[in-house]
């Protein structure tokens, strides 16, 4: 347990950060499986839909610093290549 004032302050924001952190981790894993349940299903319009929710989601994530900035590219790359690979 940290003794000093600072090293409290700083254990207890890393304790909110963490919740948060896994908050929104959580959230976009749950959306992340939408689209590809939507892309399993051949469902272009719900997979189109539930792509453009979670694109802003991911890159506020990333900006925030949640997730990397590669990561998040990645991550969105990955999920709009499977909803246009249903298009055509």
């Amino acid at each position: 347990m940290a003794n000093h004032k600072s090293a409290i302050k700083r254990a207890k924001q890393n304790d909110e950060r963490r919740l948060r952190n896994t908050s929104i981790h959580s959230s976009i894993k749950t959306e992340i499986k939408t689209i590809l349940q939507a892309v399993e299903k051949k469902e272009s319009d719900n997979a189109k839909a539930a792509l453009a929710g979670a694109i802003p989601k991911i890159s506020k994530a990333a900006a925030k610093g949640v997730f990397h900035k590669k990561n998040a590219a990645r991550k969105i790359s990955r999920l709009t290549l499977k909803v246009n690979a249903l298009t055509s």
